[in-house]
């Protein structure tokens, strides 16, 4: 479970005596960040640095601003990269403040708890009526539906949340009040939950044209009634390297032919294969998007995430799939609602 960032936070007034009371409570995490009256870092302080400041004839009541590093490892938000997370990572740095533009402490990474820190917004589409899953949904919108103790929005987006994605836009229609009301109540800790109500029906991306300013250049969408163990970091460094504009998480699907099939040229057969498998890739309702693409979906019209596939293809865009080798759950029908209800005992979401 991601921690409350605030509790890594300590005023500059604040004596070492307090600062070891926190550190205590941290156990593993204990780590502090020193911050002015804005939020604004103004350093670091470990159990350490407590002690060689002692060494040095410091005493316990005396200001922590005596005993702090003034250069501690942070993330800028507006301006940082995944690659700079991985080397953070691998360097073994397991607690690092983020910082706004102004280095105030807007939220703070715990790889303890956070697989990665993406450099992305989620926007989670959250808007349909459920129409196969009724009567359940009559009453209660299909993301607000339980899967084991969570509702299954809350295992998509704590999933996100687990590799550092912290800027959400969900999009609502039906029902919609009760996803604001649910958002409204959870402690979220440093994740920023931006809602999109839609008048009408816009289909799986139209949403996106209602949303005004992105915080980063990449934007990845989901529908939000999916299970999954994606690996979200693979999926954008994937992404990444083979220079996408979008990239499709696809689901691998085979086919075997109980025969052979033969090749034939001119009525003529001049090969065959005995009784084959066909592997073909559907689509997986996840995506990641350049946001400039975003920008071209006709404001408050109904537009599909294959209306932007087809007019990528059609423009000689790089539109790529992503196969999932992990699980995936569309629960689109009470089958499916079944089957994530016995999956969820195993899952490590």
């Amino acid at each position: 479970m991601i921690k409350d960032y605030k509790n890594h936070l300590i005023r500059k007034e604040s004596t070492v005596k307090d600062a070891l009371g926190m550190l205590d409570k941290l156990a593993a995490d204990a780590i502090i960040f020193v911050v002015d009256g804005e939020s604004r870092l103004l350093g670091s302080l470990t159990d350490g640095d407590v002690r060689r400041g002692l060494l040095k004839g410091r005493g316990i009541e005396e200001s922590v601003l005596y005993f702090i590093q003034p250069n501690p490892k942070s993330v800028n938000k507006a301006d940082y990269s995944l690659s700079e997370i991985i080397k953070l990572r691998e360097q073994h740095f397991k607690v690092i403040p983020v910082l706004d533009v102004d280095e105030r402490i807007i939220n703070v990474i715990n790889f303890r708890y956070q697989k990665s820190y993406l450099p992305l917004d989620a926007l989670v589409m959250a808007g349909g009526r459920g129409s196969r899953l009724r009567p359940m949904t009559d009453t209660v919108p299909k993301p607000l539906l339980k899967v084991g103790d969570k509702a299954i929005i809350d295992h998509n987006i704590d999933r996100l949340r687990s590799f550092g994605i912290d800027d959400f836009h969900i999009s609502v229609r039906y029902l919609g009040e009760q996803l604001e009301d649910h958002y409204n109540q959870r402690a979220l800790n440093g994740t920023k939950v931006n809602f999109i109500w839609e008048e009408e029906a816009l289909g799986t991306l139209g949403a996106a044209s209602l949303i005004d300013s992105f915080h980063h250049d990449y934007v990845l969408v989901t529908n939000s009634d999916i299970l999954t163990t994606l690996d979200y970091e693979d999926f954008f460094l994937d992404f990444l390297a083979k220079d996408a504009d979008m990239s499709v998480a696809t689901i691998p699907y085979q086919v075997d032919v109980p025969y052979a099939v033969m090749e034939t040229k001119d009525h003529q057969i001049i090969d065959f294969l005995e009784k084959p498998t066909y592997t073909y890739y559907s689509n997986g309702g996840i995506y990641i998007v350049k946001r400039e693409l975003l920008g071209g979906i006709p404001k408050n019209s109904f537009f599909n995430a294959t209306d932007l596939m087809e007019q990528l293809i059609k423009d000689g865009g790089r539109l790529i799939s992503y196969p999932i080798r992990q699980y995936w759950l569309d629960i689109g029908k009470p089958l499916d609602f079944e089957k994530a209800q016995s999956d969820i005992k195993h899952l490590d979401l």
